[in-house]
């Protein structure tokens, strides 16, 4: 099963995401975190893991990656990916484990000036569409801000899509934009509700039209924000957690 979790810059997809490898690590599940969000410092250190090196280096950079699948697909060759579809097979230095979690990340923009991040993501559709799991493995993918996974094609490749939606006008737009472009793939989305109070909860439920697909809320909580801020892991347990996972019956 593979599950991406998308939203807006700082509705707390990677807090969601980290809750949820955690849970089902617990549950005894062999759970991969995929990060393809190019700017994003912290998922590791919420997971607990040490931050691995990029998968981009593994095909030897942006330019030499793009070379090879052009290699490969014009003259039906192996993909430079075809010694990594098992989880197993990802050399240790490009996956970091730890309790049941591993983590990989597909890329990050290290210097000034270094171009643009298209590679990165044909990189993820690629690694994420040949990945080979066993029935006790789980993907859990982390995109980036905003709805550029859609266009990359990530969440064509994947069996579920989680938007985390927090109270502001900006989350309200994409519900609609995410919910209609899972349909032209006929992949389902649900929702997770998060940084919520009595009041934001009850506006954010009017104004989502398939209120069905709501399968969890998190009030605002100080202890997850001070975690995420002190570079910490999340809780191993968080009961809100186990009601979304219990849902989505991964």
């Amino acid at each position: 099963m593979k599950l991406v979790v998308c939203g807006k810059g700082g509705s707390g997809k990677s807090t969601i995401i980290a809750l949820l490898a955690r849970h089902y690590a617990k549950a005894g599940r062999r759970v991969l975190v995929i990060d393809t969000d190019e700017s994003n410092a912290g998922l590791n250190r919420l997971l607990g893991v040490e931050a691995p090196r990029d998968l981009m280096e593994f095909v030897g950079g942006k330019k030499n990656m793009m070379a090879a699948l052009r290699d490969s697909r014009e003259n039906n060759g192996p993909s430079p990916l075809e010694k990594i579809n098992l989880i197993e097979n990802i050399p240790s230095i490009y996956i970091t484990k730890n309790e049941g979690i591993s983590l990989v990340a597909i890329g990050k923009i290290h210097q000034a000036g270094e171009g643009c991040a298209c590679p990165m993501g044909i990189l993820a559709k690629e690694f994420i569409s040949s990945l080979t799991l066993s029935p006790n493995d789980l993907v859990l993918i982390d995109t980036e801000a905003g709805i550029e996974h859609f266009g990359r094609g990530i969440d064509k490749v994947c069996n579920v899509i989680l938007m985390v939606v927090d109270p502001s006008f900006e989350s309200l737009h994409l519900v609609d934009a995410v919910s209609e472009m899972a349909g032209t793939i006929d992949v389902p989305v649900y929702y997770v509700l998060n940084k919520t109070d009595e009041k934001t909860s009850a506006s954010l439920r009017s104004a989502i039209h398939d209120t069905k697909r709501i399968i969890g809320e998190f009030s605002l909580d100080s202890d997850l924000l001070a975690a995420g801020l002190e570079g910490k892991a999340v809780p191993l347990e968080y009961p809100a957690i186990t009601s979304v996972a219990n849902t989505l019956n991964l």
